[in-house]
């Protein structure tokens, strides 16, 4: 049977690209996204072959495995947000990884992604991430030392001002 997703939320118009050494993940992943109509999948083992994918292809959004080598899934995406060459610095990025711990999550953050799924993961849990990045996409942010989407998910209706922290000074 279908997984059914949102009825509002047609995701068959996408280029996806999966990211991951681990063939069986490729498999269950592209499974899931087949499962609600993505048709348009490319796959990659590494970072480095999906960037060498980006430049033949037209792809929205990835999703990319933490730990591959020679380029991990945080390399891969510090190259997209960041380099002159990059195909699409404004690429949606669901990281996965089997690693929960906060060093990781905090990573993967700064580093640029939109999401992040920790292994093992249900076709839920990874199409409520995919819907997420399309229907409540995140503004992007730059500044030094970060390029990537807004890291707050919340806004504060009693902040009045350009600056967040204690540090700024302006607190």
């Amino acid at each position: 049977m279908p997984i059914q997703v949102t009825q509002t939320v047609n995701l068959a118009p996408l280029h996806m690209l999966i990211v991951d050494d681990n063939r069986h993940m490729c498999t269950i992943l592209g499974a899931v996204l087949k499962s609600v109509g993505v048709s348009r999948l490319r796959q990659a083992r590494d970072g480095a072959e999906a960037l060498d994918l980006m430049r033949q292809y037209p792809i929205d959004m990835a999703i990319v495995d933490y730990n591959m080598t020679p380029v991990d899934g945080i390399e891969f995406t510090l190259m997209q947000r960041r380099a002159a060459d990059s195909m699409n610095p404004y690429l949606p990025i669901i990281m996965v990884s089997g690693h929960s711990e906060r060093s990781r999550i905090v990573a993967a953050r700064d580093a640029g992604v939109n999401e992040f799924l920790v292994k093992p993961l249900n076709a839920k849990a990874l199409l409520d991430r995919v819907v997420n990045v399309v229907m409540r996409a995140r503004p992007y942010i730059k500044c030094v030392g970060y390029f990537g989407p807004d890291r707050r998910r919340r806004s504060d209706s009693q902040y009045a001002g350009p600056y967040r922290r204690t540090s700024d000074g302006f607190i």
